[in-house]
């Protein structure tokens, strides 16, 4: 692992633990580098959040290739994984923590929320071979999409989630869950 990926590395773990607290100081530290050094990498924190975020989202789909081409999934698995998908690595990532960008950062939450926004193009494919085959019920895609969008987008904007102590993944399971199984229990939910 190069140096870069080392600072990235610890960007991400130092949020994951510490929120937006942390400092250069402490990135320099975990990973055994003087600040200096830190700042020849890269040049403030702003910088670092950046790439970290961007090395999330690539990591994020390059997970959902593999979900993609896994031929041992049916259509509907996949759907489900594609839509909770996050990064392998960072799978206890403290996404809920990201609200504090929003005001402190506005220009990286907005590159967040444009990166949630765009890529849907697997996710659509996926639904609409589910409605051809019959699989899921004809959808309006872009009401679908709207909806989990704005699910993540409130997730990630509001503290709900960190004040009652659930974590993002599991949340956004739950989201998947409801959305693909529906509130409704239906007659052959009770015989299970």
């Amino acid at each position: 692992m190069d140096l870069k990926e080392r600072v990235i590395e610890a960007v991400i773990n130092e949020f994951n633990e510490n929120g937006l607290k942390f400092t250069m100081d402490d990135i320099a530290k975990r990973i055994g580098i003087s600040k200096r050094t830190l700042y020849m990498i890269v040049n403030d924190k702003e910088t670092l959040l950046i790439e970290a975020i961007n090395h999330c989202f690539s990591a994020m789909k390059e997970n959902e290739q593999i979900i993609l081409s896994d031929e041992t999934m049916d259509l509907v698995e996949k759907i489900n994984k594609v839509l909770a998908v996050l990064p392998l690595k960072y799978e206890t990532l403290e996404l809920s923590q990201l609200y504090q960008l929003k005001n402190k950062y506005p220009k990286i939450y907005a590159k967040i929320e444009y990166r949630l926004e765009t890529g849907w193009e697997a996710v659509i494919d996926l639904l609409r071979q589910g409605i051809q085959t019959g699989r899921i019920r004809n959808i309006n895609l872009t009401v679908f999409q709207a909806m989990v969008n704005g699910t993540i987008e409130h997730f990630l904007s509001h503290r709900n989630l960190k004040e009652n102590n659930i974590p993002y993944l599991q949340a956004r399971q739950e989201m998947i869950r409801i959305i693909l199984e529906g509130i409704v229990i239906r007659e052959d939910d009770n015989e299970k």
